[in-house]
């Protein structure tokens, strides 16, 4: 892969970069990163993931943008309001980065298409608002080993999680075998907006490590942050020998 003048500009403060260099950037531009969820954590993921230089991103999501998004989704604007996410966030990514492949799926994700959406991805980002959409991903990215990277955001409060599933380990269900009685989201409990640019971030950041084969700690480990403290905690996740993934 050859890296034209202008790439070589524009990509120039990552790559003097020790740790990526002209080879990480190239790792990067093959790069591709399936987004689920076009929200307070997706519209930051792809702002990151695009400006650094990621080669083919896919987007799914069903919504269409409400003046409520507008606080924390920071892709959009009052002229978008009524309009389809993806379609909207699409026009966005591409100005910042015309060379990008964008796959858009304007649909839920269900049983019946996860497959034939995530098959030609090699990451998963969750970014979804909902147990049964989690639970549905962690189990579609645990059969076909792809990697999964998940994030989630309540309140004042976000965590982060990775996992690698090419390698045997825990997965989310092992975090959380049950699915709780009730939903804990944005829509229920309300979100304080930088936390979902905070959260969204370090996702796209784990994107770039894993592409980069930099530092794999996070791994098997859980970030739970608390904005109000401005306080960070990594809890190691443990294989639940139940798990019914048989993990």
């Amino acid at each position: 892969m050859r890296i034209s003048q202008d790439e070589l500009k524009k990509f120039e403060k990552q790559i003097i970069l020790k740790k990526i260099g002209i080879a990480g950037q190239k790792k990067i531009f093959s790069g591709n990163v399936m987004v689920v969820g076009i929200g307070g954590l997706g519209c930051p993921l792809l702002t990151y993931l695009t400006a650094s230089g990621i080669g083919k991103i896919g987007i799914i999501d069903f919504d269409k943008v409400e003046v409520s998004n507008l606080s924390r989704q920071t892709l959009f604007n009052h002229n978008d309001i009524g309009k389809f996410k993806v379609i909207q966030a699409k026009k966005v990514i591409k100005k910042i980065n015309n060379k990008i492949k964008v796959s858009v799926f304007n649909t839920k994700l269900d049983p019946k298409n996860i497959h034939k959406i995530f098959d030609k991805f090699d990451i998963i980002c969750d970014g979804s608002d909902n147990y049964k959409t989690r639970y549905l991903i962690n189990d579609y990215c645990k059969k076909k080993r792809k990697i999964l990277i998940s994030s989630a955001i309540n309140k004042f409060d976000g965590h982060l999680m990775k996992f690698n599933f090419k390698k045997r380990g825990p997965c989310y269900r092992c975090f959380m075998p049950l699915e709780p009685i009730s939903e804990n989201n944005c829509q229920t409990d309300g979100i304080f907006s930088p936390v979902a640019g905070i959260m969204g971030t370090l996702q796209a950041n784990e994107v770039l490590k894993t592409l980069l084969n930099a530092e794999k700690d996070l791994d098997r480990n859980i970030i739970i942050f608390d904005s109000l403290k401005t306080n960070f905690r990594k809890i190691k996740i443990l294989t639940n020998p139940k798990c019914i993934n048989k993990c």
